[in-house]
């Protein structure tokens, strides 16, 4: 299935934390824990709506903006696919370009344990700005769909703070693929879909709790051409509670 879709779940930690461990004057070390009902990326499931396991932890530069860090899931891509873990690795630059405006440039190695026959790379760039995130990422490195075939996946979000400690979070994004790669019923076929999330968080009792709406514009013949099941694209609810260290 990660010849479909790739996680964009590391840029999640790429900006200054107020959580982060400060190890020592130069470095911070940001830690988070998940459980989630499923793991979405993308707008699509990476376990069949099953529940999820995830781990992001990232060592970073106070005075050049330098970071690395892994990321890694619990998946089941189903059909015989030996491999039940994602393991990324991920690299960077956060660049401060005014108050509360960063712009942060990278690359991510997405692993799969057993089925290195998957594994991608993706270059990203990411500005932040007010809360507001505009990204960018693109791979031509996709072994699993023939030489031939690049993506781009471009997405934005917008989070604020509502009352009695609420966050209200909403992204919508776009996944595009080189060339055609999806089949409707008629027969027709198109090189891209649009995928959305709306999400609502709050901290609780030191644990960070949240539930998100999650769908995607693919129909089911669609998804069963890409992904081989038809209701890993359909609308979803995702419940998840995290431990930041």
């Amino acid at each position: 299935m990660k010849g479909v879709v790739c996680g964009f779940t590391v840029l999640c930690m790429l900006s200054p934390a107020s959580y982060a461990v400060e190890l020592n004057k130069e470095f911070d070390l940001d830690m988070k824990f998940s459980l989630l009902s499923q793991y979405r990326t993308r707008g699509i499931s990476e376990n069949q709506n099953n529940p999820a396991v995830q781990f992001d932890g990232m060592l970073s530069s106070k005075s050049t903006g330098l970071y690395v860090g892994v990321f890694t899931a619990s998946i089941d891509y189903g059909h015989g696919s030996p491999s039940r873990q994602e393991l990324d690795y991920y690299a960077g630059w956060s660049i401060p370009l005014a108050k509360n405006v960063t712009l942060d440039l990278g690359q991510v190695q997405y692993t799969y344990v057993k089925e290195s026959n998957k594994n991608t790379s993706e270059t990203y760039a990411s500005l932040a700005a007010y809360g507001f995130i505009f990204t960018a990422q693109y791979s031509d490195d996709f072994p699993a769909l023939g030489k031939e075939q690049s993506t781009l996946y471009t997405w934005a979000s917008y989070e604020t703070e509502i009352p009695c400690g609420f966050k209200l979070m909403g992204r919508y994004g776009v996944m595009d693929y080189k060339d055609p790669f999806f089949i409707s019923t008629d027969g027709s076929t198109r090189d891209g879909y649009h995928e959305w999330e709306v999400k609502l968080s709050r901290k609780f009792v030191g644990l960070d709790w949240a539930v998100s709406y999650v769908d995607t514009d693919l129909s089911k013949n669609e998804c069963l051409f890409a992904v081989g099941y038809k209701d890993v694209c359909t609308a979803a609810a995702v419940f998840s509670v995290s431990k930041k260290i």
